[in-house]
């Protein structure tokens, strides 16, 4: 259902976005210590910081997750309604 108010009232899909960062930082993890092992420095740094960000994402999407319905409704929980627009 669209509403034109999408921007405005979007739902972010923050159990896939756990999934997906989850699988990045397994990468991220993969990727620091494979470089470091084969004596890449700079691409063991560069995975290391992926693996930084990709942490802090985490945290925040677990934040999320813990605040409840209105940052991850279920299906029982129906969209918000659009903002009303007042005309002077």
């Amino acid at each position: 259902m669209r509403t034109g108010s999408e921007p405005a009232t979007a739902r972010s899909p923050l159990r896939m976005r756990l999934w997906l960062t989850v699988w990045g930082l397994l990468w991220a993890a993969f990727g620091t210590v494979a470089f470091a092992l084969v004596g890449r420095p700079g691409w063991a740094a560069a995975c290391g910081v992926l693996w930084l960000v990709v942490t802090v994402d985490l945290t925040m999407i677990v934040r999320h997750l813990r605040q409840g319905p209105h940052y991850q409704p279920g299906r029982d929980i129906p969209p918000y309604p659009p903002p009303e627009h007042r005309h002077p």
